[in-house]
């Protein structure tokens, strides 16, 4: 049985109280509320300071809901621009936007969660010390992780900020590239560097890369360490073996977090290796003291077209799996 609150038609007018906002919100030439309509199936217009809300009751109050998220956002200084856009109608989606919905403030920008799967693995992160972030690329990890250890290193309540990655396909096998160990490691540790720049000016990623305040680093060069008073990332995790994740875990020091991100959906590892990710998740899982948060093809926050690649290389995968009557480790 259909539910009639999603086929019956209703009609909210939405005022709002401070003018200077409404061109922000509504977007140039109305492109705002026109990317609402497509995604939710409502008709919006717009007068003085009043938006009118018309179509199926459910997408009706989703568009206020939108609307409403945009305009605090606004209110608290932050721009909002077409991914601001999607993060709300997918917040919405979820149950509307969530009073406790984290926010993170860097030097450079505030971020706040564009899922509700994000929201809960940003409270996981501000609650415990060892989290693990898992799914496909684009739903805001790594960034997310990076987020919380510049903040925390901003606000004094770390020291230092670790962020680590198997390298060359979690062989490591680094002499054979040209250059000196940093040209090595450089090119497979960029995506941290390009979250670092998203978030601190240039020429402070830079003093801290220097002074150690910031360490990027491949993995093999946390064996034998004790990592206090510092935010630890393990990125590409699913690509480490059982041997270099536990060695891994066992770096955390008083006083420190850390957070582990990986897809088991791109292992790159040997045929028949397992990954060091299955491996502690089928071991540390069921620790009530160690987050787990499972982020889905739903929860990417890049391109829209990157959630359907994603949709359809899963699909393709289950397929041939299917077919060849196996799984890989």
């Amino acid at each position: 049985m259909t539910d009639p609150s999603l086929s019956d038609n209703a009609r909210i007018i939405r005022e709002f109280d401070d003018n200077a906002l409404l061109q922000m919100l509504f977007g140039p030439t109305n492109a705002h509320l026109e990317r609402i309509e497509r995604q939710l199936g409502v008709s919006l217009s717009s007068r003085g300071n009043a938006v009118s809300i018309e179509g199926p009751a459910g997408p009706v109050a989703e568009a206020q809901a939108v609307l409403d998220d945009l305009y605090q956002r606004l209110r608290g200084g932050q721009a909002v621009g077409a991914a601001d856009i999607d993060a709300a109608l997918r917040m919405a989606a979820d149950g509307g936007p969530r009073a406790d919905r984290p926010i993170y403030i860097t030097r450079k920008r505030h971020i706040a969660a564009r899922s509700s799967v994000q929201a809960d693995y940003m409270q996981a992160m501000d609650s415990r010390e060892l989290v693990f972030g898992l799914g496909p690329a684009g739903t805001g990890k790594t960034y997310l992780a990076v987020a919380k250890a510049v903040s925390m290193m901003i606000k004094g309540e770390v020291d230092r900020i670790i962020l680590s990655r198997p390298a060359v396909e979690a062989g490591e096998r680094l002499g054979f590239l040209p250059g000196d160990m940093r040209d090595k490691v450089d090119p497979y540790l960029r995506p941290l560097y390009d979250a670092l720049h998203d978030m601190l000016p240039g020429d402070q990623v830079a003093k801290k890369l220097a002074a150690g305040d910031i360490e990027v680093a491949p993995l093999a060069f946390m064996r034998g360490r004790t990592l206090a008073n510092s935010f630890v990332i393990l990125d590409e995790a699913q690509n480490t073996t059982p041997v270099q994740m536990k060695m891994f875990l066992t770096r955390l020091g008083e006083h420190s977090r850390m957070v582990v991100t990986g897809d088991l959906s791109q292992i790159d590892l040997p045929t028949g290796a397992r990954s060091g990710l299955k491996d502690a998740l089928d071991i540390l899982g069921t620790v009530p003291s160690i987050g787990v948060v499972s982020f889905t093809d739903k929860d990417v926050v890049r391109h829209g077209l990157v959630a359907e690649i994603v949709r359809a290389y899963d699909s393709y995968d289950r397929r041939r799996k299917s077919e060849s009557g196996g799984e890989r480790s």
